[in-house]
Order: structure tokens, then C-alpha cells, then sequence
């Protein structure tokens, strides 16, 4: 069957007498116009449609037409398929209730066409369980992300970076050093005034470490201008694409992501994003159900008091402590100081819980921190304090972070329970593991190099750290929160 082009007398025939009947609100001619349409249409199988107005006379007699073929399958998507999405319509007037598809709105990334993206769709799509979990654990995040990435006018592909990086797990510690959902190493975090001290780590924190990670891919995006370039950097360093990207240049070579000779990790970065991209963007398509995710903010923070414990927030909010852990990652011990890190993060529909139970507390004067801080005296051992506050030397020593490579000695401050309380060692399971200390490597006289880990007295900071927030809320206490 030929197709119906605009130059066709019988298709502007047609359609200007419905228009024309429809203009004249008359329905019944209406309808007779639209009825001899489809019946024109629905014999184009066996009437040929002139193409010219002027290309053939009225009694020429029609060409001979093939009678039609078997239909071919529809095509279909398999998981090494790293076909283009299907372009489709969007209304973006219309605020979407699911949070995936506000994503795909803001979807500004040019695509990388690259065999690895299909390899790697392939690798997702087999382990459905661990995508799921994934996308579960993101629900508690990407909303705040979305948001940070909108008021900046980033593309909302990078939402889908910590699936990358972390697994969107907060508590992720790679062999590098690196922490968090957007896996800063210590320098890079130092760089980005990421607070790291022995009560808290902001690599973690959920606000100022994605505050941080914005502000770096901003930086690296401008030093590139190309979205790939940037994403290679975040992994590998800016400065060591922009040696790769010098090398192709001077030998005359395209300097573009593809072409740039780098580490296999660098190399399948981009196009593991492309992959999760393809999946969130047509799930249907690859017979991946995505569960939504609704479009407005899990959680909310509140000031905190200027100390308190994470067991005892946990129980004033009424959630689990892991809930609690996963959305205050930051913090390194049993207790919280005022003064450390920002404010609280809490489930949206937790916020009046927590401030009710809090007032209820205060007006009770009922202890907000079952641990002090007791500094060791000449003759003191762990053992020798265990005792003294009934906990074991373990779990005194998980609590405080002292490891084999941990001095202990007179001056030495430690977290210890307050006599009298319910402070339990097993909150310690629930906290995030410290980093482990830079190995100091120092060579010897014989030429010969020996590792010398040295680790210093660790001493609450008093730095105070302010990271960017969503919407807090002040609690009615006594103390005024810092």
C-alpha cells in the first residue's frame, strides 16, 4: 500500500469537507464526511492513491499493486539490546505522582552508543533481586537529590549515580577510603569541606555529602564541557582525563569518552549509568516492573539537642535504629553532639512523633545521653574501665574505635556507659564502620620500605559544620539547639 502523502487530491478532498463540516457545526454532515473517509482509507489495499495532482490524467488506469505480504513480528527488546529509548511525549505542566517518571522528564544527558552499555544492561537485568534493592533503598534519597539537581538545572541522570557508586547504600566503605552514597575519598571530601573527626563523618551524611557532590560534577562538567568527560573524572580524576584526553589530541586522535585509552573500572562507568538510564527510562520493554516512588520528600530534618543518643532519638521518633542509621549515616559513635554535623533526618511522618516524645522527655527531665566521656589516669587499662562501667573490653573498644593500631594511654578519652542507665554495646552493630587509617609507608636505611601505621589519640573536634538542609524544624526544649 502506497503511503497517503499530503499532495494527494483524494486525502485534501477529504479532509477539507470534514473540516468544513465540522466548522459549520453541522454533525450529521460530519459524520457522512468522516464515514467516507474511513471507507476511502479502508479500501487502499486495493485502490491505488495518486501521488500528484497533475501527474497522471483521470483515466489512466491504476497501477498493478502487490498483494500483501506476511506481516512481520513486532521487534522486540532483549537484555543485550541497547536500543534508543522510544521518544515520547511529555507534559511537563503536569506534576507526575511518580518520582520516576519527574526523573525521565528531567532526563538532559546525550546518550553513549558503546557495546558495553548493552553488556552491562545485560548484567542488570539478570540480577533483578539486587536492581530491586537497589531502587528500595534509593526511594529513602533520590527525592532529595532530584530536588538539589532541579534548583541547579543538572540533568536528573545523576540521581542514578550513587547506583553506581554505592549500591545507594550510606554505609558503603570501599578498599579506597571511600564513603557514602557518592564515595568520597578523604581528600576529595577535604576538598569539598566534608567534616571527618571522631564523632562524625559528613562523606556519609546524606545532605552535605550530595551539597558536595553536586558542587564537584558542576566543577568538572565546566572543566570538560561534555557530560561523559565529567562522569570519567568523578571516577578517575580530573586530572587524569584531561592527561588522556592531551595524549589522543597531540597524536590527533578524537578525545570524546569512547576513544580516551582508560582503566577498565573508568571504562564500564558511563556505560553502567547508560544501562540503569535505558531500564528506568522504558522498563516495560525489558519486562523490568519498576515500582514507583511518590513524588515528595521522605524525610524532613529537625535541630537536634545539643547531645543526645542515637538510641534514644531512634526511640523518640519511634523507628528502628538501622532507620535511623540509614538516614544519619554520618555518625561514628553511640552519642551525638550538638555541634556536630547538621540537624537530624527523620521520616517525614515522624517528625511530630519525635518533637511530642521530646518535649515529653524534657518535661520529665528525663537524660537525652546514657554515655559520658571519661579520660584515662595513670594505671588505667580497658580492661580495668570495662569493669568499672559493667561493659567488656570489646565492646568498650568497638564503641571508641580502638583498634591494634590505636594508642592507649594516660589522657586518652573514651565513650563509657553513665552508671545507672540502659546504654546497651549492641547499638555499636547498628553504626557505621570507621575508616581504617592511612598506612604510612617509610623507608628504611637498607633500602627496603616497611608500613609504620601511626594513629593519634583521637579527641572530639568542636568544628562546627552547617551543611545545606531540607525544611527543619525547630523542637519546643528547654536548651536552645545548636
Amino acid at each position: 500500500m502506497q503511503s497517503l502523502t499530503p499532495r494527494s487530491p483524494l486525502t485534501y478532498s477529504m479532509i477539507d469537507s470534514f473540516v468544513f463540516a465540522a466548522a459549520r457545526n453541522t454533525r450529521r454532515a460530519a459524520m457522512a464526511s468522516l464515514l467516507g473517509m474511513i471507507i476511502s482509507l479502508g479500501g487502499c489495499a486495493t485502490t491505488s492513491i495518486t501521488t500528484s495532482r497533475t501527474s497522471a490524467p483521470p483515466d489512466s488506469p491504476p497501477p498493478a499493486i502487490a498483494p500483501p505480504s506476511t506481516p512481520l513480528p513486532a521487534p522486540t527488546l532483549s537484555p543485550n539490546s541497547a536500543a534508543r529509548p522510544i521518544p515520547i511525549a511529555i507534559d511537563l505542566t503536569v506534576t507526575p505522582d511518580n518520582l520516576w517518571q519527574r526523573i525521565r522528564n528531567g532526563f538532559g544527558m546525550p546518550d553513549l552508543h558503546d557495546p558495553l552499555v548493552a553488556d552491562r544492561q545485560s548484567w542488570y537485568l539478570n540480577h533483578p533481586d539486587m536492581l530491586r534493592r537497589i531502587f528500595q533503598r534509593s526511594s529513602l534519597y533520590i527525592f532529595h537529590i532530584v530536588d538539589e539537581l532541579e534548583k541547579r538545572g543538572m540533568p536528573t541522570e545523576l540521581a542514578l549515580l550513587p547506583m553506581v557508586e554505592s549500591a545507594y547504600n550510606p554505609l558503603a566503605l570501599s578498599s579506597a577510603r571511600a564513603m557514602g552514597i557518592w564515595q568520597f575519598i578523604p581528600s576529595t571530601g577535604k576538598s569539598y569541606k566534608l567534616d571527618q573527626n571522631w564523632w562524625v563523618d559528613e562523606r556519609r551524611d546524606i545532605i552535605a555529602s550530595t551539597d558536595a557532590a553536586l558542587d564537584y560534577l558542576q566543577n568538572i562538567y565546566e572543566m570538560n564541557g561534555d557530560w561523559h568527560l565529567a562522569l570519567a573524572s568523578y571516577n578517575w580524576g580530573e586530572y587524569a582525563v584531561a592527561r588522556a584526553v592531551a595524549k589522543n589530541s597531540a597524536r590527533g586522535l578524537p578525545t570524546d569518552y569512547s576513544n580516551l585509552s582508560m582503566p577498565g573500572e573508568t571504562r564500564n562507568y558511563v556505560p553502567k549509568l547508560q544501562a540503569l538510564k535505558n531500564i528506568i527510562a522504558q522498563p516495560e520493554l525489558f519486562g523490568f516492573p519498576l515500582t514507583p516512588i511518590p513524588n515528595q520528600p521522605y524525610f524532613e530534618s529537625v535541630l537536634k539537642p545539643e547531645r543526645m543518643d542515637v538510641a534514644v532519638a531512634a526511640r523518640l521518633a519511634e523507628i528502628p535504629i538501622e532507620k535511623f542509621v540509614s538516614l544519619n549515616p554520618a555518625y561514628q559513635r553511640p552519642v551525638m553532639n550538638g555541634d556536630q554535623a547538621g540537624p537530624l533526618l527523620l521520616p517525614a511522618d515522624k517528625i511530630d512523633v519525635y518533637l511530642a516524645n521530646l518535649a515529653r522527655y524534657e518535661a520529665q527531665d528525663i537524660p537525652l545521653s546514657n554515655w559520658l566521656t571519661y579520660k584515662m589516669k595513670r594505671g588505667d587499662t580497658l580492661a580495668k574501665v570495662a569493669s568499672s562501667y559493667n561493659i567488656s573490653t570489646a565492646g568498650l573498644e568497638k564503641i571508641n574505635g580502638i583498634t591494634r593500631r590505636v594508642r592507649v594511654g594516660t589522657g586518652f578519652n573514651l565513650l563509657v556507659p553513665r552508671p545507672g542507665s540502659h546504654a546497651s554495646e549492641l547499638v555499636t552493630q547498628a553504626l557505621p564502620k570507621e575508616a581504617p587509617p592511612k598506612i604510612v609507608v617509610r623507608k628504611l636505611k637498607q633500602g627496603g620500605a616497611k608500613a609504620k601505621p601511626v594513629t593519634k589519640n583521637a579527641k572530639p573536634s568542636t568544628k562546627k559544620s552547617t551543611p545545606v538542609s531540607q525544611k527543619t524544624v525547630a523542637p519546643k526544649a528547654k536548651k536552645k539547639a545548636k
